[in-house]
């Protein structure tokens, strides 16, 4: 089997990195302190992919680089200043290898046109937002998209899944409900809203790379039919065996105060407008030439539930 390389061992790097080797490929996992999940066939090593000295040696013989890093805080001027450097010296590397570079993009970059139920985002939508966080993305897109290096870049909503902890549909979701207490969400809890599983994501990284006719592209991971914040909390209490939740909301204008004087919540609150109105996106097209489906919804909010249970319980069994 081939040799990959993934960069980043958060949600979806260990997610690419175990299902790949699930799949007898050999995995280099490589992140500046080491971490990762454990596998026979995962190689996890120290590697600063920002840093191009030495990234040779690590993706050699590698088919496929799997770039999965994320800033190392959620503010647009930390993106502009991290996340295009590592992009191009990892581009660049992977040129060198003759290896293709698949991307888990989000849908920051996608300009607002009326309302996303009537018309839900697609793959030809248009990417041109040129502010924040979300313009950080739109150059991304843009630099991958003008490089020799082969990339593919799967496209996803917000995340949900197993090992996806700071998320909207993480522990301030999961966690919380666990626990038996009121969850609380941004913006109005009764929009539709699209939300990715991230084994789905992870499978369409995966596919992208292996197919040629993949390459170049921007592509939805797939992504099950949308669901409210309140479907989604009751959801996953239905699937912990647990009563409905009582769901309560967090204005996106008392977010927008508090940025006034708080630097964190004000880039919270620049994509508020994703919670308070439908934000909704489709990947049929990309189904099709993927060959992939989404989850089950249920099925995925029972995996999530057992990771979140099975997480705690061997953090209590460690506490003891």
């Amino acid at each position: 089997m081939s040799t990959h390389v993934v960069t980043g061992a958060g949600p979806v790097g260990s997610t690419v990195a175990l299902q790949l080797a699930e799949a007898g490929h050999q995995v280099r996992l490589l992140t500046r302190s080491g971490s990762g999940p454990e596998h026979p066939r995962i190689d996890r090593r120290r590697a600063d992919v920002s840093d191009a000295a030495g990234l040779d040696e690590h993706l050699e013989g590698a088919v496929a680089v799997h770039h999965c890093i994320h800033g190392s805080a959620y503010d647009s001027q930390v993106w502009r200043r991290e996340l295009p450097r590592a992009e191009q010296v990892v581009l660049a590397a992977a040129g060198r290898a003759g290896a293709v570079v698949t991307f888990p993009e989000s849908l920051y970059s996608y300009a607002r046109t009326g309302s996303s139920v009537e018309r839900p985002m697609t793959e030809d939508h248009p990417r041109t937002v040129t502010r924040g966080k979300g313009g950080v993305r739109t150059d991304l897109l843009a630099a991958r998209a003008a490089s020799p290096t082969p990339t593919v870049s799967v496209v996803a909503s917000d995340f949900f899944g197993p090992r996806v902890v700071t998320s909207h549909a993480g522990e301030r979701m999961v966690a919380t409900l666990l626990d038996g207490r009121r969850v609380s969400v941004l913006g109005r809890a009764d929009q539709p809203h699209s939300w990715t599983y991230v084994p789905d994501l992870a499978a369409a990284m995966v596919r992208g790379a292996e197919d040629e006719s993949l390459w170049g592209s921007v592509l939805h991971a797939p992504t099950a039919p949308p669901l409210t914040q309140r479907e989604l909390a009751e959801g996953f209490a239905r699937a912990a065996g647990l009563p409905a939740p009582r769901v309560g909301t967090i204005p996106a204008a008392v977010l927008r105060a508090a940025g006034l004087v708080h630097r964190g919540t004000r880039e919270l609150a620049e994509t508020a407008y994703m919670f308070t109105a439908p934000f909704v996106m489709s990947s049929a097209a990309s189904e099709a030439r993927l060959g992939l489906a989404p989850t089950p919804t249920e099925e995925a909010l029972r995996a999530t539930v057992a990771w979140w249970r099975e997480t705690r319980d061997r953090a209590g069994a460690a506490a003891r």
